[in-house]
């Protein structure tokens, strides 16, 4: 029998062995390569396709790692992962021009978060401070909160154009402001997405609002990945109509996008191959808050345990792909009690 943490172990060591590398061959740095294909150029290789949020989500994958070995007791193991996630950051910051802000406001929250949890990780172990990761949550929470504006009653702009706010923007902008302390905010944002993106229909969230002169156009598009961050902040925000809802949407997840087994569609390429990952993520999150109901902590938990078994034997060749697999695999290491999976 093989544990869903063996998995994510050789997911991990996979994804580094065949993506990571030194941004550029710097001391002190990795970065996540885009395809699983070698470049004899290594500088063009570098300055290759840049998947900002794809690293986001490389380095919020390496700080599971590094929580799941504390968890059992590997702290050297731990340690390891968290100069990784340094070193990711760090390169992620150089790559980026020497600055964590860029033009979308959904890859800046995406970043923040990671950085938030490796802030915190860090501050919590003697002599493991990690200071860019609190410039970073520092100076992209600065830009977030300044990153909306009245136009149809409140909520955050996609990206600079400021034509389109969605909940890929506002949902992990309001799961950051709630884990940084700015409830007041979070809730606004939170409240905008229930009174303007919320299908009462599916009991899911729908992608966004177009402004084009006076028109406003609903992109009705439903993605995984929107009602992750949206149930993530509902038990963030955690009062009992939050936590209501929060129920009702893993309901709603369940009902409406898993299929007789309770897996989650999974996407091979592209943004859309993390979205179930960062789905998964967060319903691993509720599987284990005892305020939620115990039926929909068990469909929680159940949807993540489906999904990672429909994993187990794929390969990938996109860095979005590999680490979303992974992300799955972490997830289902969070549940308890831990599961099994026969040997193939």
């Amino acid at each position: 029998m093989e544990s869903f943490r063996s998995l994510a172990a050789g997911a991990a060591r996979d994804t580094h062995a065949r993506f990571g590398r030194r941004l550029a061959g710097l001391p002190g740095t990795f970065i996540g390569r885009s395809h699983d294909r070698q470049d004899d150029n290594r500088h063009i290789r570098d300055l290759g396709p840049w998947n900002y949020w794809w690293q986001a989500h490389y380095l919020d994958a390496i700080v599971d790692d590094a929580e799941l070995w504390l968890a059992s007791g590997e702290r050297l193991r731990a340690m390891q992962e968290i100069r990784r996630a340094k070193a990711l950051l760090r390169g992620i910051f150089l790559r980026n021009l020497g600055k964590f802000p860029n033009a979308f406001y959904d890859d800046m929250a995406w970043l923040a978060l990671a950085a938030r949890r490796l802030e915190r990780l860090t501050a919590a172990l003697p002599g493991q401070r990690a200071p860019l990761a609190s410039l970073a949550v520092h100076q992209l929470g600065r830009v977030l909160a300044a990153a909306g504006d009245d136009r149809l009653g409140g909520g955050i702009y996609w990206n600079r154009s400021r034509d389109f706010k969605n909940t890929p923007a506002n949902g992990p902008a309001a799961l950051l402001f709630v884990r940084t302390g700015r409830y007041t905010a979070a809730r606004a944002l939170m409240q905008w997405l229930n009174e303007h993106l919320f299908d009462t229909a599916r009991g899911l969230y729908f992608d966004g609002l177009r402004l084009k002169d006076d028109a406003v156009d609903l992109e009705p598009a439903i993605y995984t990945y929107n009602q992750g961050t949206t149930l993530a902040t509902l038990c963030a925000l955690g009062m009992s109509e939050d936590l209501t809802r929060a129920a009702d949407l893993i309901h709603a997840i369940r009902r409406e996008l898993a299929d007789e087994h309770g897996s989650l569609p999974i996407s091979a390429t592209g943004d859309g191959a993390l979205f179930t990952g960062i789905l998964c993520r967060y319903l691993a999150l509720s599987a284990g808050d005892r305020r939620l109901p115990s039926e929909a902590r068990d469909k929680a938990a159940q949807m993540v345990r489906s999904t990672a078994l429909t994993l187990v034997e794929r390969q990938e060749i996109e860095l979005s792909a590999v680490v979303q697999r992974w992300m799955i695999f972490n997830a289902a290491c969070r549940l308890s009690p831990a599961t099994s999976i026969p040997n193939a």
